[in-house]
């Protein structure tokens, strides 16, 4: 007679209960993309023209390309190519051993400098009003990263994360977060760490619109961006 162990079985209310929360983090995750993809094209009325108006001034004001593309860590490690509009003078990323030493994160983790000498007239404006974030919604259409989610780190940065910090790479990254609204690069990052986690944890689609709704306040008053 063959033998079977109590403990692998599953009980019906056990099956039934991780079938029912499987089904609802799918339907969040599909609610979520939609959202995000009817957002971005239901704006583009107006964030077209300003994409359009930023590329111009950029070009008028630095030599170097309009866009900066740069190697990013997204849900579950995967690497893709992240688009800013470009803030700083070209090839001021090979110089950036030049200024490390200045840097004002308190866990040295990632690079923070408020003061950058490498950053353009133009880029301290974009900075400021978190419009060289912009090119990012190609990202969300690319289906790359979400309008909500922890911030997409780089490679280096990942290189340098604990088995726990790599807890943040369990979700799509985003263009903005919790701590996005809550002080932004004036946070270090073990709080950064801590407030992405909690997002994970109790993350929903009313959490992610509060969230969109917040970071407009946060993006006028400039706290934090740099």
């Amino acid at each position: 007679m063959r033998y079977t162990d109590p403990s692998s079985l599953v009980s019906p209310v056990s099956f039934i209960r991780k079938q029912y929360f499987l089904f609802k983090e799918n339907t969040y995750h599909f609610s979520k993309r939609c959202f995000d993809l009817t957002v971005v094209f239901l704006l583009s009325p107006f964030w077209v023209p300003v994409y359009l108006f930023i590329a111009i001034c950029i070009k008028i004001d630095s030599y170097g390309p309009i866009i900066f593309k740069q190697k990013r860590v997204g849900i579950n490690g995967e690497v893709f190519t992240f688009y800013k509009f470009r803030t700083m003078f070209q090839g001021s990323e090979a110089k950036l051993n030049q200024v490390y030493h200045l840097n004002e994160s308190k866990d040295g983790v990632i690079f923070k400098l408020k003061k950058d000498p490498r950053i353009t007239r133009v880029g301290k404006i974009l900075r400021k009003l978190s419009l060289d974030e912009l090119p990012q919604l190609w990202n969300v259409i690319k289906g790359e990263m979400s309008l909500v989610g922890p911030r997409p780190p780089i490679v280096s940065e990942v290189e340098k994360y604990t088995l726990e910090q790599r807890r943040r790479l369990m979700v799509k990254p985003g263009l903005t977060c919790i701590w996005q609204i809550s002080g932004r690069s004036d946070l270090p990052f073990r709080v950064q760490l801590k407030l992405d986690k909690e997002y994970i944890r109790t993350q929903s689609f009313w959490l992610d619109f509060k969230i969109l709704v917040l970071t407009i306040p946060a993006v006028i008053t400039g706290r934090g961006a740099y």
